[in-house]
């Protein structure tokens, strides 16, 4: 029977060979996993089986890097792949351990299981927690909290957690408001913000950290900054990350000098309106550009100009700014690039 393609998109992969991250094409099918330089490429750049390999999630060996996995092959050979955003990266490897544990037992891969799930009472979904913690009625509230001449947009002390868990009836006291914090914390749900909450996490003491009332912390993907006090300019420029995400992911994107195609990371906000786009395998400290889109247009297209044919597989669309700016890009699915632009035209239309 021929594998079939359980899950494919974007990632970033770590060099075997050299320590360098870039973006790939990932395919993964019921027996393994193979990634591409670029979608369109005919063979892959590599090929990862995956019976008797190992998941590791979250993957905490690289600092400054978020959402990383690791998958461990019997030959001491180590894979690391990472997600742009946090419900991205819980979908692989949800996946990934569904196919590991189907060829384990000579299973076929299916999504839906059969059997019952038999969850035991103090299993907690940290998943489906989280989620709550985010609801904007009744979940954790996002403050702006100054400390040490910085000002935190967006987050809140590890002590308001406890009490949300407490007050919510998830924990029956602090000392469990603490442990389930802990593990927010260490699954990546939580971030550390603020030199306190980083040098408890860097150290191991984040359980003693979270109930400090200056610990402070964000959620892994919301529309945290941090900014100081330097110049009345900084904060100018910063009025752009002011907000909420409303959607994020990766994107071909048209370079405007050399026409060439590029994986580009998105992250869409509104009030003010604007998308940024980044080096995926950068990180998100210096977006590379960012588009007001206050009064800008967005349409499917089928045709770029100056595209090379075999650099232009379809799904494209267009952002035309108020000031006249096109903007070239290129989804890898049709109801992908659906979804990018509705999300788009909202923010458009109601952003200031």
């Amino acid at each position: 029977m021929e594998p079939s393609t359980i899950r494919e998109g974007y990632l970033v992969k770590k060099g075997t060979v050299l320590n360098s991250w870039k973006a790939v094409w990932v395919v993964l099918a019921d027996d393994g996993i193979e990634f591409y330089k670029k979608k369109t490429d005919s063979s892959p750049k590599g090929m990862i089986p995956l019976k008797g390999a190992t998941l590791t999630s979250p993957c905490q060996d690289f600092n400054k890097r978020m959402f990383v996995f690791k998958l461990s092959m019997t030959k001491k050979q180590d894979h690391f792949f990472q997600a742009t955003h946090l419900e991205e990266r819980e979908l692989w490897v949800k996946d990934i351990k569904r196919a590991i544990t189907c060829l384990q037992g000579g299973k076929r891969f299916a999504r839906k299981s059969t059997r019952k799930s038999i969850r035991l009472p103090e299993t907690v979904n940290l998943s489906e927690l989280y989620t709550l913690m985010k609801d904007q009625d009744s979940g954790v509230k996002e403050m702006k909290l100054e400390k040490d001449k910085k000002l935190f947009n967006h987050c809140f002390t590890g002590s308001t957690v406890v009490d949300w868990l407490v007050s919510q009836g998830k924990v029956r006291n602090r000392a469990e408001g603490l442990m389930l914090a802990t593990g927010l914390l260490n699954e990546g749900f939580l971030q550390p913000a603020g030199d306190v909450s980083k040098e408890a996490a860097e150290s191991g003491a984040e359980s003693v950290a979270l109930d400090q009332p200056d610990a402070l912390y964000y959620f892994a993907d919301s529309g945290f900054f941090c900014e100081g006090y330097s110049s009345d300019e900084d904060v100018i420029v910063k009025e752009e990350f002011r907000g909420a995400i409303v959607k994020q992911g990766c994107l071909l994107k048209q370079g405007h000098r050399r026409k060439n195609w590029k994986v580009r990371k998105f992250i869409l906000r509104d009030d003010p309106a604007y998308i940024h786009y980044y080096d995926p395998a950068k990180g998100e400290d210096d977006p590379l550009g960012s588009i007001h889109l206050r009064g800008s247009v967005v349409t499917a297209v089928d045709y770029v100009p100056d595209a090379k044919r075999h650099e232009v597989e379809g799904n494209l669309f267009e952002i035309i700014t108020s000031d006249e700016i096109h903007y070239y890009v290129q989804a890898a699915t049709a109801e992908e690039r659906n979804d990018w632009i509705k999300a788009i035209q909202v923010v458009a239309k109601s952003g200031k």
